[in-house]
């Protein structure tokens, strides 16, 4: 739930460059590189926090499936670890499947950005030198 809404700035990103990037006959109406230059901080800073969030969540997980096997160790017989163990472990995989989910999202979106402002906006980091 929390990553759902965390990715609501993807979700809504063809209707925020709509409303905020004109097209070619309204250029001169509005600031295109600002608005493009806005959203892709505004992404960027999504896409930072989405990554650290998801990070954290596996180091917290991680932790507990280290100490669940220890227990586990220590009391083979004791199902009630076996089992809370596997449950932890099923978390963290799907943890990490978000890291997929992630880089899926991230594509789509630059996608779509970069289909509306590479006219007027090329972020630093894709500049070409020349």
């Amino acid at each position: 739930e929390a990553l759902r809404s965390l990715r609501k700035i993807d979700d809504e990103i063809i209707y925020k460059l709509n409303s905020s990037v004109p097209t070619t006959s309204f250029e001169g109406e509005v600031n295109a590189a600002a608005e493009c230059q806005d959203l892709h901080k505004k992404l960027n800073d999504a896409y930072s926090d989405r990554e650290n969030t998801i990070h954290s969540c596996i180091k917290v997980v991680s932790k507990e499936v280290t100490t669940l096997r220890d227990m586990r160790e220590k009391d083979p017989d004791d199902l009630t670890v076996t089992k809370k163990l596997r449950e932890e472990q099923w978390k963290l995989r799907q943890m990490q499947n978000e890291l997929d989910v992630e880089e899926v999202v991230r594509n789509r979106s630059l996608k779509v950005f970069n289909e509306r402002c590479w006219r007027v906006f090329k972020p630093e980091n894709e500049k070409s030198s020349s």
